[in-house]
């Protein structure tokens, strides 16, 4: 049973800047609900180079409908040049919690 709802995975440089774009994403009504988790270590190839560092990770619980706007707002306050932002789509769960996300954003 397919439902109108959707994870947003994003990584952010610091607690500090997860925080920022999440309270924006809440606030303006782009996500429901935002988690964040410390301390990810990250290791990836960046230009030509393996990197490793340490990020934080969040996920925003979102509408389909509102990931474009989501994307755009993400990317005007993320410091990286390249933001991960990829949208998941919840194929089942909780119908009340599910109910919760999308009157949370779609008003």
């Amino acid at each position: 049973m397919a439902h109108n709802a959707n994870w947003v995975y994003m990584t952010a440089s610091n607690r500090e800047e997860a925080v920022k774009i999440g309270e924006r994403l809440v606030e303006s009504k782009l996500a429901a609900c935002i988690n964040i988790f410390e301390n990810m270590t990250s290791i990836f190839m960046w230009e030509g180079k393996l990197e490793q560092g340490t990020e934080v990770a969040f996920i925003a619980k979102t509408t389909a409908g509102k990931i474009p706007e989501l994307v755009e707002a993400v990317k005007s306050m993320h410091s990286y040049d390249v933001p991960c932002i990829i949208s998941l789509p919840v194929s089942d769960g909780n119908p009340d919690f599910i109910n919760w996300i999308s009157e949370s954003v779609e008003g």
